[in-house]
């Protein structure tokens, strides 16, 4: 009897526990010109990314912005331009977590930044092939910092991977053709 009640309250303990990591993952859904893509955020390893990403989603931030700069084998990536290629305002820049473990590997979403290490802001990326020179401690002792990972429409970032690209102001190369736009970003239920 005793052995049952241990083994019950194990259950019911990892149960709890279970429940707690599924609320630490935040869902975001980018709903693209080409299909949508859904984002599972990990708030335990990448805290204040995390926190600034689903800030700004549900700001509308990334509501009518493009994906600006697409590499097939390499990544896509967002959050800063409009369909006129005109600069979002963005709040101020976070710390970098890309210390946390999490890899550069395909499908996984890192923020994008400056060669200061502690620059992003709005700007994020969602690996297209395993980009490991990108984990910390990356080719300048910091990295990119990953905080989620496509568990939804990877089909679409295969889409937009392939999309013909070309240049445009203010880029030189690496631009769609074709507008990619996030129409709208939202938060999901954690899952």
């Amino acid at each position: 009897m005793r052995l049952r009640t241990i083994a019950l309250s194990l259950s019911l303990s990892l149960g709890v526990a279970m429940s707690a990591a599924a609320e630490s993952l935040p869902r975001v859904k980018l709903e693209t010109s080409m299909g949508d893509v859904v984002l599972e955020l990990n708030a335990d390893k990448a805290p204040k990314t995390v926190a600034n990403f689903t800030q700004y989603v549900q700001d509308g931030h990334y509501d009518g912005l493009v994906f600006h700069r697409v590499i097939k084998g390499f990544m896509i990536q967002g959050g800063g331009y409009d369909v006129s290629m005109k600069e979002r305002d963005t709040r101020a820049p976070i710390q970098n977590e890309a210390a946390n473990g999490l890899r550069n590997e395909r499908g996984s979403v890192a923020m994008a930044r400056t060669s200061a290490p502690h620059s992003a802001s709005s700007q994020f990326f969602i690996n297209h092939g395993e980009n490991d020179f990108l984990d910390y401690p990356g080719q300048d002792g910091w990295g990119y910092a990953v905080f989620g990972k496509v568990v939804e429409g990877m089909d679409v970032v295969e889409k937009i991977a392939n999309t013909p690209t070309g240049s445009a102001p203010p880029f030189g190369r690496d631009v769609p053709v074709q507008t990619v736009v996030i129409n709208k970003a939202s938060m999901l239920d954690a899952q």
